[in-house]
């Protein structure tokens, strides 16, 4: 179970910055900038939402923290979604990422369903 909790955070953490760097790429419009932010602002929460879980003081607690980091992650897969659809960034940009982040929210949901 370590290793699937360590694997998860570390494969969160590298989805951040991956982010990070697409959102750095992008043009200087608004629509991009707008996008953008919202497409950083979920995506950075699903890893710090599964930070904040492992310092829950309850199971419930913990649950709850996990659920937040689901919501994250699909709404991430939106946001990277309609950066591709928008043609703000390349398929080719995208596709990496959207694969990652389903793959980020079926561990989380995994983790919730036991």
């Amino acid at each position: 179970m370590q290793n699937y909790r360590s694997d998860l955070k570390g494969r969160c953490y590298k989805f951040s910055l991956a982010v990070i760097e697409l959102i750095d790429r992008m043009p200087q419009k608004r629509s991009a900038w707008v996008i953008g932010d919202q497409v950083l602002r979920s995506a950075t929460s699903i890893g710090a939402n599964l930070v904040e879980a492992r310092a829950s003081s309850s199971r419930l607690e913990f649950k709850k923290f996990q659920e937040i980091a689901l919501k994250s992650a699909n709404e991430t897969i939106y946001w990277l979604g309609l950066l591709r659809d928008s043609r703000l960034t390349s398929e080719q940009e995208v596709a990496p990422l959207e694969k990652e982040c389903v793959e980020i929210a079926n561990m989380i949901a995994s983790g919730i369903m036991k």
